[in-house]
């Protein structure tokens, strides 16, 4: 989700979301909204987040991508673990 990567580039820079809002010209709200997940940030916002933090917009959204498959993974191991955890919770049961 490009929402989590816009987020995480501006925690990195420890920038508050209204002082970054001021910064691009838009409402906090606004920020708040594309951060969340709530709503789609056009290219011209992702620009402003490249231009602001000096990363080029490729890589906000191979950054992107690569917390999706980071994401995926991680259920793929939550799956796995507690598919483990029952085998090993039946295995207790019948010893």
């Amino acid at each position: 989700m490009i929402s989590r990567a816009l987020k995480t580039i501006r925690k990195f820079h420890n920038i508050k979301q209204k002082d970054f809002a001021e910064k691009i010209g838009i409402v906090p709200s606004y920020i708040s909204e594309i951060e969340n997940g709530k709503k789609e940030p056009s290219l011209e916002i992702i620009s402003k987040y490249s231009e602001e933090f000096g990363i080029p917009v490729s890589s906000i959204l191979l950054f992107s991508e690569r917390l999706n498959e980071n994401k995926k993974l991680d259920k793929l191991r939550i799956k796995s673990a507690d598919k483990i955890l029952s085998m090993l919770e039946w295995i207790s049961k019948e010893n």
